[in-house]
């Protein structure tokens, strides 16, 4: 019986410490951290956000956003603390810069050359 007890109180801690509980103002600071870990890739991980992630990193990364919204930096803030300190790649929406250009407009280049290409060679034929 007292296995039993001890076995028992000893997977409610591991529960207990698993938890992780953030603490805001308000809830709409809460929303805003929400949508920020969704926003935000973990920087260890390949593609998934810091919400998905368990790593230790995106787990420091998430108590700083809190402690951040907390103290009442604005989203923009936070996502340029994020980018200091991880690079460009940390945001899923990089903001347009000299050096994200080809990231935003590669694409459209691409499918112009595809379609100018296309439309010459047909007109050859």
């Amino acid at each position: 019986m007292k296995k039993i007890v001890l076995l028992n109180l000893l997977f409610s801690i591991c529960f207990i410490q698993g938890n992780e509980v953030y603490k805001f103002h308000s809830l709409e600071d809460e929303k805003r951290f929400y949508d920020l870990i969704q926003e935000i890739r973990c920087p260890k991980c390949t593609s998934g956000s810091i919400a998905s992630s368990n790593a230790p990193v995106s787990e420091d990364l998430k108590n700083k956003i809190a402690e951040l919204i907390n103290e009442g930096y604005s989203d923009k803030e936070i996502k340029e603390y994020a980018k200091a300190r991880f690079g460009n790649e940390v945001l899923y929406n990089p903001e347009v810069n000299s050096s994200t250009y080809l990231l935003w407009y590669g694409p459209f280049i691409f499918l112009f050359m595809i379609l100018t290409g296309f439309f010459f060679r047909r007109k050859s034929q």
